[in-house]
């Protein structure tokens, strides 16, 4: 009976996707609209898409222009085991709905403002619902803060991998060292400094590490993007990601001019600073309004888009490959298994192996040939980076969008349903499991936001309150959008 139970153990793990997650995709799939059901969309294929957390930790050391985050949020004290119940509850919660696995974002305030302790425990109970974690930081810590989360008090790692992501850009206020920068350039060395502690990470205590570089973007920085983007592909990050400003949150540190940005001419200028073009098109994550993402492989000093799009080939293997292979799970799993996952997938479509050794061949081929690909990754200079661009909605488009989207109506203004389809293909969720709510990231930061920063002040006061705080419009009512300030 035993050995009857361990090797239906082995078939169980080793199924190439589990039973689970293949219903969890069907799902995700079912609720994109018909717009977004297009070949290339990888939610619901391939993905669930990503989670965030929200509530946990909303202050902030930093102050930026932009923020995304209410008025009140700096109000509300940092208390370890309010986070951890928060992070835990709505990790459960997204567990049981969007099955076993899902790339998740620990963010609120900033992350490092976090006891150690209780950072690293709230990535802990990420895991333990499956979640892969992103702790989301503006990166302004030491390295020993980052030991101190990494390893026990023993000095041996909690993780065998840890995932970071550190907001840099000019409009940002108070870090130390560059109070008050005047330009991107001023700010290199910063980026380049928070890299190296992971690379240090890898180097002292064998923890590995996937780092992303986010960066917003104005008109006062926008033709800053190029270099910026050629300076960090030189630094050991995996993504660099973009987001170009919208009028969300503390209205106070709002200016003119954020519709002028767009993601066309933020993505011209990453491909400017890459030196070559990064073909976005092949794939979809939710509504191209809201994202584009890339990946280019990079073998010594030569780079090349992952996919062609303008290849049949590199299509059709992309096609099977999300229809025999989307929703394997890679992440925090023995190689073993991994390997008899793949295996199977094969045995199961043998006819896809062609078509995937010719793709791989191609690849080769667009990054330099099979030598230079080889001697790369010999010398360690084999890399993947991703690219992307996370274009959010105005509060006052959202609000009004979310709220018919909830009474099931749609809205004739072509703004108003334009924000509709967005939202109903939003690849960024977050969790309410005191409602039964999932929420797209721009419904909670243009409508849930100032009322739950208002609860949490008085939940959670940074000092004892002798009178209700001041009501803004929208903090009365979160539903009701703020006025753009020009």
């Amino acid at each position: 009976m035993k050995i009857a139970a361990l090797l239906r153990g082995v078939e169980i793990a080793t199924r190439p996707i589990q039973p689970e997650s293949k219903t969890a995709l069907e799902r995700r799939w079912a609720q994109l609209p018909d717009h977004a059901k297009t070949a290339g969309q990888l939610l619901g294929r391939a993905a669930v898409g990503c989670e965030g957390t929200h509530g946990v930790f909303p202050k902030c050391n930093l102050t930026c222009s932009p923020c995304y985050h209410s008025a009140d949020a700096n109000k509300v004290r940092i208390d370890g085991a309010h986070t951890i119940k928060g992070v835990t509850e709505q990790m459960e919660y997204l567990r049981s709905l969007r099955g076993p696995r899902a790339h998740a974002q620990l963010i609120g305030g900033e992350v490092s403002l976090l006891p150690a302790e209780d950072h690293a425990a709230a990535l802990l109970a990420m895991r333990a619902n499956g979640r892969e974690p992103m702790s989301m930081t503006h990166g302004d810590f030491d390295y020993q803060y980052l030991l101190d989360v990494v390893l026990s008090p023993d000095g041996k790692p909690r993780f065998n991998k840890v995932s970071f992501a550190a907001h840099f850009d000019s409009m940002m206020r108070g870090r130390r060292g560059a109070v008050r920068p005047h330009s991107e350039a001023e700010l290199n060395p910063f980026r380049a400094r928070f890299a190296d502690m992971f690379v240090a990470l890898k180097r002292d205590h064998g923890v590995r590490s996937y780092i992303a570089h986010n960066m917003t973007v104005t008109p006062a920085n926008l033709d800053q993007v190029t270099e910026v983007a050629q300076a960090v592909l030189d630094m050991p990050y995996d993504m660099l990601s973009f987001q170009p400003a919208a009028y969300i949150g503390d209205d106070r540190r709002w200016s003119g001019g954020f519709d002028a940005v767009s993601i066309d001419a933020v993505w011209s200028r990453i491909e400017a600073g890459a030196g070559h073009t990064i073909p976005w098109q092949g794939t979809q994550f939710g509504d191209p309004r809201c994202n584009r993402t890339a990946v280019t492989v990079t073998a010594g000093t030569r780079s090349a888009a992952l996919l062609d799009p303008d290849d049949p080939r590199d299509l059709a293997a992309r096609d099977r490959a999300l229809a025999h292979f989307g929703g394997m799970i890679f992440g925090s799993t023995p190689t073993w298994i991994v390997a008899a996952k793949i295996l199977r997938a094969l045995l199961g479509h043998p006819g896809d192996i062609p078509h995937l050794l010719s793709f791989a061949l191609r690849l080769m081929r667009r990054a330099g040939g099979l030598r230079t690909v080889a001697s790369a990754a010999w010398k360690r200079r084999l890399s993947f980076k991703t690219f992307v661009v996370h274009n959010f909605m105005d509060a006052t488009d959202v609000a009004p969008a979310w709220a018919l989207m909830e009474q099931g109506g749609a809205s004739d203004d072509p703004k108003i349903k334009e924000t509709q389809e967005r939202l109903g293909a939003c690849m960024y969720t977050m969790s309410h499991p005191e409602t039964g709510a999932l929420v797209p990231a721009c419904v909670q930061h243009s409508v849930l936001d100032a009322g739950e920063n208002i609860g949490l002040r008085k939940m959670l006061p940074i000092r004892p309150l002798t009178h209700p705080p001041a009501f803004t419009d929208a903090a009365a009512d979160p539903a009701r959008p703020r006025t753009r300030k020009s």
